[in-house]
């Protein structure tokens, strides 16, 4: 199959490497130049719990001007609109769009620029994935990637995708329910992201300090009940349980929060704890852990920039 993906980032890569060794043709599309040169001359190197491999991919900084069968969007939510509206040339008739990223509303943008009947919406959990390298990425763990039609795709084309991504080594599964989908890889993602970006901790710090551990459990059981306010069917009966068995996973990892302020890159804290609020007020609630963490991630991003 012929796939391109937008966005070899930590995760991407990941994506790429793994859907290259299993037997397809990837195009690998970003726009940090050293990586692509990187991995057009030595191969993308894909190490950690997946394994240790070098694999060919066509590395290119545009996308070109051929169909693909599937386009995988793997560039950060803040990057998501410009991402979309250079995706167009690779889209044919019957070319399938998956959308993969953290938080909330991403998939909207995606879809307005190349029609909500071809997207899929993932969401991956348990990677811990981090760059090592111009054309080398590392992830701690291998949990899930789950996905699910955005609108009126067929439930069959989903299982499809799937299917070929478990093909590739992921455990991947299609669902019906979005919303629960994210919301639930939301819950774990406001527990750690803020927490972690503002002390420089690994998720298995946060989760197990006696000051941050607290804050960070508060944050994931606010956003559980917002979702329920908001009529999420969520699968998760204990949000407190759902958060510390998704970090004992990668207790090592540093969340992609943290990772982009080290790096001085723009962050994902409006659709990660920043989205709480937001959908608390569409209940008539207030959500003023998450509202706090938010707040306080963006001075640190405003300091920085100074």
């Amino acid at each position: 199959m012929k796939i391109l993906v937008m966005g070899c980032g930590a995760m991407g890569s990941i994506y790429a490497g793994l859907l290259a060794a299993g037997g397809n043709e990837v195009v690998a599309v970003d726009t940090w130049r050293e990586h692509v040169a990187a991995m057009r001359d030595r191969g993308l190197r894909v190490e950690g719990a997946s394994g240790d491999r070098v694999v060919k991919v066509r590395a290119l900084e545009q996308v070109p001007d051929e169909a693909m069968d599937l386009v995988v969007v793997a560039v950060k939510a803040a990057h998501v609109a410009e991402a979309a509206g250079r995706l167009v040339p690779a889209v044919g008739p019957d070319t399938r769009v998956l959308t993969i990223q953290n938080g909330m509303g991403s998939a909207d943008m995606v879809a307005r620029a190349v029609g909500a009947e071809r997207v899929a919406v993932g969401i991956a959990g348990g990677f811990g994935a981090q760059m090592r390298g111009p054309g080398h990425t590392f992830h701690n763990g291998m949990e899930i990637i789950r996905m699910g039609a955005y609108s009126t795709l067929a439930r069959e084309q989903v299982d499809a995708i799937a299917a070929l991504w478990r093909a590739a080594g992921f455990k991947a599964e299609a669902v019906d329910n979005i919303a629960a989908m994210q919301w639930e890889k939301l819950i774990c993602n406001v527990a750690y992201s803020a927490p972690c970006a503002l002390t420089g901790m690994t998720v298995g710090e946060v989760m197990d300090d006696a000051d941050m551990g607290p804050v960070s459990r508060a944050a994931a059981v606010e956003a559980w009940e917002v979702a329920r306010a908001r009529g999420v069917a969520l699968a998760v009966q204990d949000p407190v349980a759902h958060v510390r068995a998704f970090g004992a996973k990668i207790p090592n990892a540093k969340p992609s929060l943290l990772q982009d302020l080290e790096n001085g890159r723009p962050s994902e804290i409006d659709v990660i704890n920043g989205a709480v609020p937001r959908e608390a007020a569409l209940a008539g609630m207030q959500a003023p852990v998450n509202a706090t963490l938010t707040a306080l991630v963006r001075q640190r991003e405003r300091r920085a920039a100074r």
